[in-house]
């Protein structure tokens, strides 16, 4: 890992609230927990949002964040001409960037996972950024896929970049492991891959990570790291989770495997067709989405042996998938996956 690069001169630099963020990706639902955070952690928070409907999707986030008020919002473009003129603007302390592709497309991923982030990224450094807070993810570890390979291009460049930076990787979202809440409440079997203990992974709430993103600012000890994360427990199976769905609905447990070898068809075949109509590279795509999170655990990756480590994988937070899925099964919470549904 490269070495702490000299400091700039404004870090630390704080106004009587606290120090002055900027926070790019605000309209996701990681984004917004994160603005949430800030603002509770005392902090001056700016939320750049697209000007094609970015306020209107911050405001509806707000009718269940009400912090989110508290933050002001900019439109600022991901373009990075619109980035500089946002960040010369005025002064900020650090960047929190939660922008992620919506669907993990070849095209989408590299324009919005790089080519959007290296923009913010020398655009916040021109402006004399001193700190930059990345949301990236642990599935990166073992890159296969146009996103990850997007998202380590541009860990790269700002481990490079001589900005204090903190790169953070969570495990599994709840909100995409929540795919099937409504084929269970309809009485239909959750579907596993294999035993359904081919894979694991720590889940994490979009609030505890939220919250440890907003931590990144004032703990020493994730400055200059790529930092894996997870929630609180041990590391369940798809098995598992479906057994904690059925009994958050009140329901008898049903699963139905799926084998492996027929999403390597689906991807096999859709990849020989993108060759021969190119506007298949999204779906052929997709299918490789689809089986890597079928048969790879979303925990840390242990580099001498090839094995993923449970035990090894941080863990942080209170909130448990259960509660989550107990939440969502008596309409406490609900569910927005949007463009993220393919995972």
């Amino acid at each position: 890992m490269a070495a702490a690069a000299a400091e700039p001169e404004n870090v630390g630099r704080r106004t009587s609230s606290g120090l002055r963020v900027c926070v790019l990706g605000a309209t996701g639902t990681v984004g917004a927990a994160s603005v949430e955070a800030l603002v509770r952690a005392g902090h001056e928070v700016v939320a750049f949002v697209r000007p094609d409907g970015g306020a209107e999707r911050y405001r509806k986030r707000a009718q269940s964040l009400p912090l989110l008020t508290q933050a002001r919002l900019e439109p600022v473009a991901l373009a990075e001409a619109s980035l500089a003129k946002g960040f010369s603007a005025e002064r900020f302390d650090a960047v929190v960037s939660c922008l992620a592709s919506r669907h993990g497309g070849p095209r989408d991923a590299w324009a919005i996972d790089h080519l959007a982030q290296s923009g913010a990224l020398r655009a916040a450094r021109e402006a004399g950024v001193a700190h930059f807070v990345l949301l990236s993810a642990i599935c990166v570890q073992k890159p296969r896929l146009a996103f990850q390979h997007a998202k380590l291009a541009f860990e790269a460049e700002l481990v490079a970049s001589g900005l204090r930076y903190s790169i953070v990787r969570p495990t599994a979202l709840f909100k995409s492991l929540s795919g099937q809440i409504e084929r269970v409440r309809r009485g239909r079997p959750f579907l596993v891959f294999g035993t359904g203990e081919l894979t694991a992974c720590k889940p994490i709430s979009d609030r505890d990570l939220a919250e440890y993103i907003a931590g990144c600012l004032d703990q020493q000890s994730r400055w200059n790291r790529i930092l894996p994360i997870g929630g609180p427990g041990e590391a369940i199976t798809p098995r598992q989770q479906g057994a904690m769905l059925f009994e958050a609905l009140g329901r008898a447990p049903r699963f139905r495997s799926v084998p492996v070898a027929l999403l390597d068809g689906i991807v096999a075949g859709l990849g020989g067709m993108s060759r021969i109509w190119p506007r298949l590279a999204d779906k052929a795509e997709f299918a490789r989405i689809g089986r890597y999170y079928a048969t790879e655990s979303m925990l840390l990756l242990d580099p001498r042996t090839g094995r993923y480590d449970a035990a090894a994988t941080p863990a942080t937070g209170r909130d448990s998938l259960l509660d989550f899925y107990r939440a969502v099964a008596s309409g406490e919470a609900s569910v927005d996956r949007a463009d993220h549904a393919v995972f």
